[in-house]
């Protein structure tokens, strides 16, 4: 069984670059300074006003993996480090590689992939015209497909929902927190540190396969 981890990184647009009908759109409901703050740095939230700058992909039998990401301006060959391999490319080629990916996948898992990861991927694959090749939204209430740990992790809402470094944490699980954190990636990826971001990302990926590892073989399978 081909079981794929993935976890993806996103940076927003520059609110200034936005035409004024579209920042007025976004600001409408922004009444107080504060609120107005509090869009323009969430943009990278939010497929329409962000992009997917990194990709990491893992597979759970073999630990190899790859990373595809963004690069803008700089010309970086293909590298590896250990069983990752690092590819830069625009978003559209990194989707294209992801899709590629995913076509053969039997499972996929992530952490909190059904609220932020899978829609953004498909969302950003239609703004560039590329083709999906699985559904990576399927009805929630299966894991037959999709393992979205934090769901599994929560029991769907039945309990509080935690972070993944909080997860790694409790059970000691090695994670990339300490370095940089998801909200300091549109930082890095402004200040050109893009293979940064990318270990940032497969160091995400890795720590959600030994939680999902850990998942599987305790209450997983109940």
């Amino acid at each position: 069984m081909k079981q794929l981890v993935f976890d993806i990184e996103t940076s927003g647009v520059s609110f200034d670059s936005l035409d004024h009908e579209t920042q007025e759109y976004l600001l409408k409901r922004a009444d107080t300074p504060e609120k107005i703050t509090k869009v323009k740095e969430e943009l990278n939230l939010y497929p329409l006003t962000g992009e997917v700058v990194a990709i990491g992909v893992l597979d759970v039998s073999t630990q190899r993996g790859s990373v595809y990401y963004q690069a803008p301006g700089r010309t970086i060959a293909p590298f590896e480090e250990g069983p990752t391999k690092y590819f830069a490319g625009s978003e559209a080629e990194c989707l294209q590689r992801f899709w590629a990916d995913c076509m053969d996948a039997d499972r996929i898992i992530t952490f909190n992939g059904r609220a932020f990861d899978c829609p953004w991927l498909l969302l950003r694959s239609l703004v560039h015209g590329v083709t999906a090749t699985r559904n990576l939204m399927p009805p929630r209430y299966t894991t037959n497909f999709h393992v979205d740990l934090a769901d599994q992790l929560a029991f769907y809402g039945a309990v509080r929902h935690y972070a993944l470094a909080f997860w790694c944490k409790t059970l000691g699980i090695p994670s990339s927190k300490g370095d940089i954190a998801g909200k300091d990636v549109p930082q890095c990826y402004n200040a050109g540190e893009y293979e940064r971001i990318a270990r940032y990302c497969m160091a995400d990926v890795r720590a959600t396969r030994e939680l999902f590892l850990k998942w599987n073989e305790t209450i997983g399978q109940l």
